[in-house]
């Protein structure tokens, strides 16, 4: 295992020679960007549909101090909480890049929703899933934690939402997620095992998230929006009117104002 190099040279006590700070830094100087901090509320946006509604809707507007190189941040006042949105940070990787971002940029909380894929079976599809824990199937939290199987919404997190999302019009379920580097691989076999393990949805961000949160000891929580069973049963991916938007940002609402 010594030879993998996912398992290889890492020390979880050091710190990194380069951190968010640096490369935001020098984006607002080649972009002649102000210093300019984000909302405290960071919401990833991997499918880009609130961002999308944001944009053409009126809604919401440009930030103009953000400072990712890859990424655009729109924002938008739900009744008194401001919240910073960024679309399009799919996958491990990206997801914890933005994130360290928003940290960086002044988020001290940070929310994600992504589409999933239903494991369990679900009585009424879409719906939403609070991520209590997930498997760590992908590599990047090996980079933030020690390999172990899950990584987990942080206890005071979780004991703050309890009850918080049960009187909204969209059900919110609270599960465990499989998180997954290559959706294409997504195998009876793999599917079958998940099953076994009682996790409700497959994603692809949840698991390094977490890890990343538990390390840097910052404030992730993980969302859900089940809309498909990897396309085997017809009529997926359909997340209702207006693509969920409207549910998305009242359980954002909802969420932001528990931890506020």
């Amino acid at each position: 295992m010594s030879d993998l190099p996912l398992l290889a040279a890492k020390d979880y006590t050091a710190p990194s020679l380069f951190e968010p700070a640096n490369l935001l830094r020098e984006a607002r100087r080649q972009k002649n960007l102000p210093d300019t901090a984000v909302p405290a509320v960071g919401l990833l946006d991997p499918d880009g549909d609130i961002v999308r509604y944001l944009a053409t809707s009126g809604r919401g507007e440009r930030h103009p101090g953000w400072a990712c190189y890859h990424t655009e941040m729109w924002t938008v006042d739900l009744d008194g909480v401001d919240i910073g949105v960024v679309g399009m940070a799919v996958g491990a990787p990206f997801a914890v890049l933005v994130a360290e971002q928003l940290a960086a940029s002044g988020a001290n909380l940070v929310i994600s929703i992504t589409s999933a894929g239903q494991i369990a079976p679900i009585e009424r599809l879409p719906c939403f899933v609070l991520i209590d824990r997930a498997l760590r199937d992908e590599g990047t939290s090996v980079h933030y934690l020690p390999p172990a199987r899950w990584s987990s919404l942080d206890d005071e997190i979780g004991s703050r939402l309890a009850g918080a999302l049960d009187q909204l019009t969209e059900p919110v379920l609270t599960g465990a997620a499989w998180t997954t580097d290559a959706p294409y691989r997504e195998t009876a076999a793999a599917i079958a095992a998940a099953r076994a393990e009682g996790i409700t949805c497959v994603d692809m961000e949840a698991a390094a998230l977490y890890a990343y949160a538990s390390a840097r000891r910052r404030a992730v929580v993980c969302l859900a929006h089940i809309t498909n069973t990897m396309a085997t049963d017809g009529d997926d991916f359909n997340k209702g009117d207006h693509n969920g938007v409207h549910e998305a940002l009242t359980i954002v609402r909802a969420v932001a104002l528990a931890l506020r």
